[in-house]
């Protein structure tokens, strides 16, 4: 019921079908970010048509709301929030780094003050676990110690020890066949710590294993070196997911090192705060020189957004705080993430990866 199977490759880039007990997802894939159960802004309906297949969420704040077993009894995550593929919950390893003025590590676990109402909270590996088979989604994730950029070596290594040491006890608490278990490779941005680490965590024998701990504030050529890394120690027949990475080139540059999942608030994000993608670089459509202009974002996206309405119209809803403009831009933004990935996986079949890498580099980097 769940697996990774390869389909081709092109140079280093790898297509493959990814099976999970909700439906198989073609990868390299991109997951959009559904935290607290909801790709914000959109209905389930409106995600699955801008062509996502595979969505995101993250335990840690379904812990705190609206709670693990509350989910489970209302049948689970898929049921409550009435979507019907696949799901991969982080367990709150990256809340790990981001909360850290809430949350105090020990090797037991962490303990969170909720940023909500400031109740204490023990999450332990088992408990992540739990939660995670509470909720039911596809892909469950180790619950890691995340460190943010700079970091010691010290601070990284120990963190690297730690997280090894809590995926052991993820693995040994997990009981739900249909749900996978990946592994999380740590290491901060020192090489040879990330070896060490992710040889080691091959060795505990994870459904799949995540790339942690980058995009986190390092330098993009940093991130590009400690994933590919991180990729050379994995298994060939097992998945690769680079976690929190989402910029269209930097993306495509993961791809080129044989990743095969993405995640990242970037689409959706920017697509609130007026920043949207095109086949030629990025929009402001704050901008001005948009004013009265009758065109759509992009003429070669086949959106609901591009297809109906013009960049005028976008700029009046944007400036107008209306809520609509959060909408009709997130369709767009992740019709334009999933037609990328699509395009990606076209090139990588059709074994002309390498040129097509070239040529969205080079679209993709400049401003409109």
């Amino acid at each position: 019921m769940t697996g990774y199977r390869l389909i081709a490759r092109s140079a280093g880039a790898r297509r493959g079908l990814l099976a999970t007990a909700h439906g198989e997802v073609p990868t390299p894939a991109f997951m959009p970010v559904a935290t607290q159960g909801s790709v914000k802004a959109l209905t389930p309906r409106q995600v699955e048509e801008t062509g996502s297949q595979i969505v995101l969420s993250n335990a840690y704040h379904l812990m705190l709301r609206p709670g693990a077993e509350p989910v489970a009894r209302l049948g689970g995550l898929h049921r409550l929030m009435s979507w019907h593929g696949p799901i991969l919950t982080d367990s709150g390893g990256f809340q790990v780094a981001s909360l850290a003025s809430l949350r105090e590590v020990k090797e037991d676990g962490v303990t969170f003050r909720s940023h909500i109402d400031g109740s204490l909270h023990e999450l332990t590996p088992e408990r992540a676990v739990t939660i995670q088979e509470l909720l039911g989604s596809d892909i469950a994730m180790v619950l890691d110690e995340c460190v943010l950029f700079p970091a010691s070596r010290e601070t990284a290594r120990a963190a690297a020890s730690r997280s090894l040491r809590w995926a052991r006890r993820c693995r040994d608490a997990h009981r739900r066949p249909d749900q996978a278990l990946y592994g999380i490779v740590q290491g901060g941005v020192s090489a040879d710590l990330r070896r060490e680490n992710a040889r080691a965590l091959v060795e505990l024998s994870f459904d799949g294993y995540g790339i942690g701990g980058l995009a986190v504030g390092e330098p993009t050529e940093l991130t590009r070196e400690m994933t590919s890394v991180s990729v050379a120690e994995l298994p060939p027949d097992r998945p690769r997911y680079l976690m929190g990475s989402g910029k269209p080139v930097d993306i495509i540059e993961a791809v080129a090192c044989g990743v095969d999942l993405f995640d990242c608030v970037l689409p959706t994000r920017n697509a609130r705060n007026g920043t949207l993608f095109t086949s030629h670089g990025k929009l402001a459509i704050k901008n001005a020189r948009f004013a009265e202009d009758p065109s759509p974002i992009d003429a070669d996206c086949p959106c609901y957004t591009c297809r109906n309405f013009s960049r005028a119209y976008l700029r009046h809803l944007f400036l107008a705080r209306e809520m609509t403009a959060a909408t009709l831009n997130t369709i767009h933004n992740l019709t334009f993430y999933q037609g990328l990935m699509a395009r990606l996986r076209r090139a990588i079949e059709e074994d002309r990866f390498p040129s097509e890498r070239r040529e969205l580099v080079d679209r993709l980097s400049a401003s409109t």
